[in-house]
């Protein structure tokens, strides 16, 4: 039987490494066109290399792309590359995400580096993408968040933590604003905790995580045309499960939106 992932388009974020790098894996082995985004077109090159020479993946399958997210003009970059190249796009993975840094981090855009990396890039990149995503029926997106989303709190009146920084919070504040989004009317979109992983993110954890691979498959499967999904859901590994109450609320959802489009503005 042929795969319901043949002939299709998947674009994913941070997909050098951990789960992201399993993830366009998986999607190549079942026959999609992946798109693998890096932080450099050398790492993202050598991704598409590694899948090549160790797993056997198809080269004409696979498709790489470069973009620093802690500068939001090279998402915009990435974006218009994607869309001259792949119009209609089927599904985009918002995977990647860094751990937030010890010390309170800028990037040159003026955000908090974590809230930036990890939510204020993959919202400009899936704005930019959305007549891509909504070119044919059946477009989506998946976000990569976490279940410390539940642990956070989206400091409205400093987003940058300027104030009070703690790494841990700062890192769930960008989980929260992720799993927000994926209740955004624009696209459809879900979220999901792929369970900790044995990633650079674990140690955020505290415990012992399953392989990236794993995790990986939970991702896959909401790629896939064959698994039904409702727009703004949520899911801990395969079970779908209700988020925090934050996610589902529609003020804070066009909160959120409006504060994500006053910080990315510049470059919108």
């Amino acid at each position: 039987m042929p795969s319901t992932l043949s002939g299709r388009t998947v674009l994913v974020t941070g997909a050098t490494s951990g789960i992201g790098y399993d993830t366009a894996r998986q999607l190549a082995e079942r026959g999609a066109t992946v798109l693998l985004h890096g932080r450099t077109a050398e790492e993202a090159q050598a991704a598409v290399d590694r899948l090549i020479a160790t797993a056997g993946i198809d080269g004409r399958l696979l498709r790489p792309l470069a973009a620093d997210f802690i500068r939001l003009e090279e998402v915009e970059n990435l974006a218009h590359a994607v869309v001259r190249e792949h119009p209609y796009l089927d599904v985009l993975v918002n995977n990647a995400a860094l751990a937030a840094p010890e010390r309170h981090t800028l990037t040159a855009d003026g955000n908090e580096i974590a809230f930036q990396v990890n939510f204020l890039a993959h919202y400009l990149l899936t704005n930019l993408l959305s007549a891509a995503l909504t070119t044919s029926p059946g477009g989506r997106v998946v976000n990569v968040s976490s279940s410390l989303h539940r642990t956070a709190s989206i400091q409205w009146n400093d987003p940058q933590r300027v104030r009070r920084y703690s790494r841990l919070a700062a890192y769930a504040q960008s989980q929260l604003a992720l799993t927000v989004f994926a209740s955004d009317p624009r696209v459809t979109a879900v979220s999901v905790h792929p369970g900790v992983c044995e990633t650079g993110l674990r140690p955020l954890y505290g415990i012992d995580g399953v392989s990236a691979a794993e995790g990986a498959h939970h991702v896959v499967r909401l790629c896939d045309p064959a698994t039904e999904i409702v727009n703004g859901a949520y899911y801990d590994r395969s079970e779908r499960v209700a988020p925090a109450a934050a996610a589902t609320d529609d003020r804070t959802v066009k909160r959120l939106n409006k504060l994500a489009d006053l910080l990315v503005g510049h470059t919108a």
